[in-house]
């Protein structure tokens, strides 16, 4: 059975149609790549799962249950969590604080929002700098924290909004290995990203979207041979990925 389900789901702003018609579903335990050219409606896509907007048209169901509509608290705290595309910790707070806030989304206690955050500083290679405030980490760190912060509100299906962006060759394949870790310790990713070798190797199935409507969907090696998906999105760079 399907985690997360999309049937036809549609947005508008005014004359802009920005998701338009799309449908696809993640089975529990697989990595899914969203990708596209800019603009092509991927993270209004991941807004609409995860409450932020609500469809104009269309269900999303996760679990079993229908979503859409509920505020995005709710739907976090039914096992969805997401990451942002600009990384925004609270600067303010430790890195080990930035985490609690995300465990309070299934715990009560301080003490206990902190042993959570501290389990997955670990997990995550954060724990020698629990105590440094977030302001001072790297892009890379900051990167994990915004793992961390989601893995920390207990999701069954993690959206990940561009965790890559930014990161050296070296940084990129360290991120992976985490990813890898986070899906095998039980948590289905639904990921958003540009950077093409990354998507082909760690993802097992890839959406194409391209103007707000899904132009492809399959394996990275049928995606990423695909004419269409050449002409809207890869480029020649197709060649080099499939």
């Amino acid at each position: 059975m399907a985690l997360l389900i999309l049937e036809n789901v549609s947005k508008r702003f005014g004359g802009l149609v920005a998701v338009d018609g799309v449908s696809f579903a993640v089975r529990p335990g697989e990595i899914v790549g969203l990708i596209g050219p800019n603009g092509a409606g991927k993270t209004t896509l991941f807004n609409l799962i995860s409450g932020i907007y609500r469809p104009d048209a269309g269900r999303i169901i996760f679990k079993g249950q229908r979503i859409d509509g509920l505020p995005p608290h709710l739907v976090c705290r039914l096992g969805l969590g997401r990451t942002f595309q600009l990384v925004q910790p609270f600067s303010d707070l430790t890195t080990l604080q930035n985490v609690m806030v995300g465990a309070f989304n299934q715990v009560r206690s301080e003490a206990e929002a902190a042993r959570v955050a501290w389990d997955i500083l670990v997990r995550v290679g954060l724990a020698e700098k629990a105590d440094r405030p977030a302001a001072w980490l790297t892009l890379a760190d900051r990167k994990r924290l915004e793992v961390a912060r989601a893995l920390a509100t207990g999701p069954e299906l993690l959206l990940l909004d561009e965790v890559l962006a930014g990161l050296t060759p070296r940084e990129v394949e360290e991120a992976l290995g985490l990813l890898r870790r986070v899906r095998d310790a039980g948590v289905t990713l639904l990921v958003i990203e540009h950077v093409m070798r990354a998507v082909m190797t760690l993802c097992d199935r890839v959406v194409v979207l391209h103007h707000g409507q899904k132009i492809a969907e399959g394996s990275p090696a049928e995606v990423a041979s695909s004419p269409r998906v050449i002409e809207a999105y890869l480029g020649e760079e197709g060649a080099d990925v499939a």
